[in-house]
C-alpha cells in the first residue's frame, strides 16, 4: 500500500530530503540493496551524493563516465541534484551528463532538485536544457508539481519563471496550482 506523501511526511522524523527520496523510490520500487551497492560506478554515484567534487573529479577523469547508473537507473547527476550539490551538478553537467536522464519512475534530476527545493539546481539544470514539464510515469507529476506540493517557493518561483505550466494535470487530474490551493488550504502543522 502507498501511502500519500504527506503521511510520508507527517509520521516521518526524517529531514524532507530523506522523506522525498524515501517516497522516490518506493514510487519506481527501487531501494538500497546489496546488489546496488556493488554496482560498477557506484563510487561515482555516492561521490556525487555526498557532493564531494574533488574526488569526483578525479574519477571521472579516469573512467570518463558521467552517466553511470545503479540498480533503480538514478545517475549521479540526479544523486547530485536531489541532494542540493551545485558545484557537483556543475561538474557532471560539465563531464556530459545526460541532463534529462530518467530513473525507473520517470524521475529526472530536475524533479527531484525541484522536490527538495534546491532553486539554484533547477536553475543550472534549466540553463543545461532540462525539460521543464517532464512527467514521471508513477503519478503524471512534474517538477512544478512537486514543488507547488511541497511549499518550495523558491522552486516555484524559478520555475514559473522559466515557463513551466501550472496547468498541466497530474493523472488523478490535479495540476500544480490546485496542490498548491490544496496545501494552502491545509497547511502543514508544527509538527510537519
Amino acid at each position: 500500500m502507498m501511502l500519500p506523501m504527506r503521511t510520508i511526511l507527517t509520521a516521518s522524523p526524517l529531514p524532507a530530503v530523506a522523506a522525498s527520496l524515501i517516497l522516490t523510490t518506493g514510487l519506481c520500487g527501487c531501494g538500497d540493496s546489496d546488489a546496488a551497492r556493488d554496482h560498477p560506478g557506484q563510487d561515482l554515484i555516492e561521490l556525487a551524493e555526498h557532493g564531494d567534487v574533488l574526488a569526483l573529479d578525479v574519477l571521472l577523469q579516469r573512467t570518463g563516465e558521467p552517466d553511470v547508473r545503479d540498480s533503480c537507473h538514478w545517475t549521479p547527476l540526479m544523486k547530485a541534484a536531489l541532494n542540493g550539490h551545485l558545484p557537483a551538478v556543475r561538474r557532471l553537467l560539465e563531464a556530459g551528463a545526460e541532463v534529462d536522464a530518467v530513473d525507473k519512475g520517470g524521475y529526472t534530476a530536475m524533479m527531484l532538485a525541484a522536490s527538495n527545493n534546491h532553486a539554484d539546481v533547477v536553475s543550472t539544470l534549466l540553463d543545461h536544457g532540462a525539460m521543464i514539464d517532464h512527467q514521471e510515469m508513477t503519478q503524471g507529476l512534474t517538477a512544478l508539481t512537486w514543488a507547488s506540493k511541497l511549499g518550495h517557493q523558491r522552486s516555484v518561483d524559478v520555475l514559473l519563471a522559466r515557463g513551466a505550466d501550472a496547468s498541466l494535470p497530474d493523472f488523478s487530474g490535479q495540476t500544480a496550482s490546485d496542490w498548491a490551493r490544496r496545501r494552502d488550504a491545509d497547511p502543514p502543522t508544527a509538527a510537519q
